[in-house]
């Protein structure tokens, strides 16, 4: 089974708030960065249930470790029924806590 994956207009933003602070310090990096995230998300389209639950009360609440370079990002995303995953927001590990 293969999930379509939607992107909250809130994730869409952290993405770009993401690629923009890189993209300030390296055109280069900032790129490798975006492939990475979307080469991860596509774990996404047959396994969501692989990842760790996000609340132990909300099973279809997960979070997606992207690791780069010593640190990385994580996807909150929440697996919307039997054919749709709905990204919800990234942050980098570093982060306090998603907006």
């Amino acid at each position: 089974m293969t999930y379509r994956i939607r992107f909250t207009e809130e994730a869409q933003d952290d993405l770009l708030r993401l690629y923009d602070f890189l993209l300030q310090r390296d055109i280069g990096l900032a790129e490798q960065a975006l492939k990475t995230i979307r080469q991860a998300l596509t774990l996404l389209e047959t396994f969501p249930f692989s990842c760790r639950k996000a609340q132990p009360d909300t099973p279809l609440l997960r979070e997606l470790l992207i690791p780069f370079g010593h640190e990385g990002y994580v996807a909150l995303y929440e697996i919307d029924n039997a054919t749709t995953v709905t990204l919800l927001a990234f942050r980098h590990q570093r982060e306090d806590d998603y907006h």
